[in-house]
């Protein structure tokens, strides 16, 4: 676990002394990924910012590592007047959680919003998944979101009615068995949180973005989806990560314990 923090004190709100409150945003390893298309719309609102990482996933996807993605984003990160630290992280480890959480801590304090943009999505099947394939995106998608929301529930120590929880998910099962399921089980663990996690005040959903090209889309891929689409278009990261703002606010407090599908309504 590795951290990069951009800036060794606390950012404050401009024309405010009060400090600004920290996110922890999940799968961010990539500039053009939709975690840090969320990181940079939570920093521009006033919000600090932790993120992971986890580069050996990207290495053996079609797209590859990003070369620098951590410094670049940090950067811009800073620059938008957000604290900032980035942490390598390995979800499909169990003991990983805590350890974030405690890194965090020990660097920036505790964490009022919980963002997991984090997955392992590997394109398989009914009858080619391999059974080593299925464990690892159980472990990365369901049992590393529910740890993670266990910590975040274990350590919450800001004003009632200000926590927020936020999963990215997905519908797409087939051809895609193990990846579908796993963020299957994924929505049902959040959306426990809403009500289990009630006595602090605070809330959790869930967002389906939809196809969102971020560089794994063949051509036919992206015809077919933006034919699909009434809007005529793909989404972006900016519209998954407009949602995740309004959700993160104040005004968007009242929203609770909801599957939000935001996704240009594609059939």
């Amino acid at each position: 676990m590795t951290t990069n923090t951009a800036h060794d004190q606390p950012a404050h709100q401009e024309g405010s002394s009060a400090e600004r409150p920290l996110a922890l945003i999940t799968g961010v390893g990539r500039t053009v990924g939709i975690g840090a298309g969320i990181a940079r719309r939570l920093a521009a609102s006033g919000w600090d910012i932790a993120f992971t990482y986890w580069t050996p996933y990207d290495d053996r996807m079609s797209w590859g590592s990003e070369p620098g993605a951590t410094d670049v984003i940090s950067r811009s990160l800073a620059e938008l007047g957000a604290s900032t630290t980035a942490i390598e992280a390995d979800l499909a480890d169990p003991d990983t959680p805590a350890r974030v959480f405690d890194e965090v801590e020990r660097q920036m304090g505790s964490v009022t919003a919980l963002v997991m943009s984090h997955c392992e999505s590997v394109d398989s099947g009914l009858l080619d998944t391999t059974v080593e394939s299925f464990d690892r995106h159980f472990a990365v998608n369901a049992r590393a979101t529910w740890l993670l929301i266990r910590e975040f529930g274990r350590r919450f120590a800001a004003e009632r009615g200000t926590g927020r929880i936020v999963s990215l998910t997905s519908d797409h099962t087939v051809g895609n068995l193990p990846y579908g399921a796993s963020k299957g089980a994924l929505d049902r663990i959040t959306l426990a949180a809403a009500h289990e996690l009630a006595h602090l005040g605070v809330s959790a959903n869930a967002i389906n973005p939809g196809p969102v090209d971020t560089g794994w889309m063949p051509e036919e891929v992206r015809e077919h989806c933006v034919r699909s689409t009434p809007l005529g278009r793909l989404g972006t990261p900016q519209d998954t990560a407009h949602l995740v703002d309004f959700l993160c606010s104040r005004e968007g407090g009242w929203i609770n314990g909801q599957l939000l599908m935001s996704n240009g309504g594609i059939a």
